[in-house]
C-alpha cells in the first residue's frame, strides 16, 4: 500500500531522527501535554527488529502460533491485536494507519518511518555527529534541536528543550492538517 496524503483526512506527523536522538523519550514527555491540549493522539512506532508483545505459553501466544491471523486479546482494561506478517520486507505504514483510523484520534504521530513520504518533525542533536535529515528530506516541516542551526528555507527551527512550545506546535498540527495537506498538493511548503 501507499499513503494517499491528498485524500488523507487523519492528521499525520512523522517524528524522524537518527537512533539515539531521543524520539521515544520526547514522545513520552509530549503525550501528557498533548492530552492537556485536548488532543487524542495515536502513536505508530517502527521496530527495527523482531519483537513480541505476547508471552510464550499464554493462550494468545499459543493461538497465534497455531495460525490465528490476526489474534486479538482483550480485557476490560485493554486489547492487543497481534498479526504475523511473514514475507514482508518492512511494515506497511498505510495499513497500520488504517488500523488506528476507526479509533478516531485527533492526530497520529509516527515514529521511525523516516523513509516514508509524510510530513515530519525532525529531532536533531548536533552532539551526535549525524547530518541533518532536513536537507535531504523535503517532507520535514520543522527541526527541533538543542542548538541553533541553519535550515532549508521554509523549515521551522524549534527548541528541543522547550516541551511547552513543542507540545503547542504538535497540538496545532491536527487543526492545520487540511491547510498543510492542500498546500502540499499545490507544491507549497507550510
Amino acid at each position: 500500500m501507499t499513503l494517499d496524503l491528498a485524500n488523507e483526512t487523519l492528521p499525520l506527523l512523522g517524528i524522524a531522527a537518527w537512533s539515539g536522538t531521543g524520539k521515544t523519550t520526547l514522545l513520552e514527555a509530549l503525550l501528557p501535554r498533548l492530552g492537556e491540549h485536548g488532543r487524542r493522539v495515536a502513536v505508530i512506532k517502527h521496530a527495527h527488529h523482531d519483537f513480541d508483545v505476547d508471552q510464550p505459553g499464554k493462550d494468545s501466544h499459543r493461538l497465534r502460533e497455531a495460525g490465528a491471523m490476526p489474534m486479538l486479546v482483550a480485557s476490560r482494561a485493554r486489547f492487543a491485536l497481534m498479526m504475523e506478517t511473514p514475507g514482508r520486507e518492512d511494515a506497511d505504514l498505510a495499513m497500520l494507519i488504517d488500523q488506528v483510523r476507526p479509533l478516531e484520534p485527533d492526530l497520529v504521530l509516527i515514529e521511525g518511518f523516516k523513509a516514508w513520504p509524510l510530513p515530519k518533525l525532525e529531532l536533531h542533536r548536533p552532539a551526535l555527529g549525524k547530518p541533518l535529515l532536513a536537507f535531504e528530506d523535503a517532507w520535514i516541516h520543522a527541526v527541533a534541536s538543542d542548538e541553533a542551526l541553519a535550515l532549508p528555507d521554509a523549515v521551522e527551527l524549534l527548541d528541543l528543550n522547550d516541551l511547552g512550545a513543542l507540545a503547542s506546535y504538535v497540538a496545532a498540527w491536527s487543526s492545520q492538517w487540511p491547510e498543510r495537506r492542500r498546500a502540499r498538493e499545490s507544491g507549497v511548503h507550510v
